[in-house]
């Protein structure tokens, strides 16, 4: 389902066709809610037709995962509500997205669903080299295959991954989870340098988030030109704001608003 923006109706047909070619008669069922299909202004619908989609899966025990289709806007117009109504059929599946559907996640970990992970959405088939990430999604989903995770996270500490500035409108919500003693790891696109420093100074400011084990900082793309040239890059943004918080910065993350993007499942990965 599309818990924001609204879906390509052409994206379904590739979808199923490459899951085919990858797995010929052993390849996982989809089922697209039409909802992905609706227009509601900038929505795939309106708020109730998103939050009874969400519902219609994740309530429906035949279904093992709700890979979210796309990102956008409108995710955290129908989390609370969604949330408060889930039963235990629910609990057991895998939820996955990344962008927008950050809303959901962070409102699903908090209630202690064990199944969560940041990573690529349906939509991504549209970008160029788009099969990667939906290739990488599938084998996460599918097989729970090592290589499509984000290569620092393990099964001692626990980690997290969100869009910049959805975390940082995540603080001071009933969906905000506990994240100390994680890893936290940041990703962004289509923002200023100047406003991914502000979301930084946001984050790190925040006396819950200090508790964090650390900061990792993935990609950040299509940044507009600053009139003057804002002076430092994103990682040194993020380096600045870990020296003034304390929080311990700790590189790089595999992540973000590409074909690239690595799964980040949340928690820790179980023990082998």
């Amino acid at each position: 389902m599309a818990p924001a923006s609204r879906l390509d109706p052409a994206v379904p047909e590739r979808i199923v066709a490459l899951a085919q070619r990858l797995y010929g008669g052993e390849a996982p069922d989809f089922v697209f809610h039409p909802q992905c299909f609706l227009s509601s202004g900038h929505f795939a619908g309106a708020d109730s037709a998103r939050a009874q989609a969400f519902l219609d899966i994740a309530n429906d025990e035949n279904f093992d995962a709700l890979w979210f289709a796309r990102g956008g806007y409108g995710s955290n117009r129908i989390a609370s509500g969604v949330l408060s109504a889930l039963t235990i059929a629910a609990r057991n599946k895998t939820y996955m997205g990344y962008s927008d559907t950050g809303f959901l996640l962070a409102g699903l970990y908090r209630a202690g669903f064990p199944h969560i992970a940041h990573g690529p959405v349906i939509a991504d088939a549209n970008r160029e080299g788009g099969e990667e990430a939906v290739i990488r999604g599938l084998r996460y989903l599918f097989e729970r295959d090592t290589a499509s995770l984000e290569p620092s996270i393990s099964s001692t500490t626990p980690s997290v991954a969100f869009n910049m500035i959805i975390l940082s409108n995540l603080i001071g919500t009933a969906l905000m989870p506990d994240l100390a003693s994680h890893v936290l790891m940041l990703e962004e696109t289509s923002e200023y340098m100047y406003s991914i420093d502000r979301m930084m100074f946001h984050i790190t400011a925040h006396p819950p988030l200090r508790k964090l084990a650390g900061i990792r900082i993935g990609r950040c793309s299509a940044i507009p030109p600053n009139d003057p040239p804002f002076g430092q890059t994103e990682e040194e943004v993020v380096r600045h704001w870990c020296t003034v918080s304390g929080i311990p910065y700790l590189g790089r993350a595999d992540i973000g608003h590409d074909v690239a993007n690595k799964v980040v499942p949340f928690g820790r990965l179980p023990a082998v």
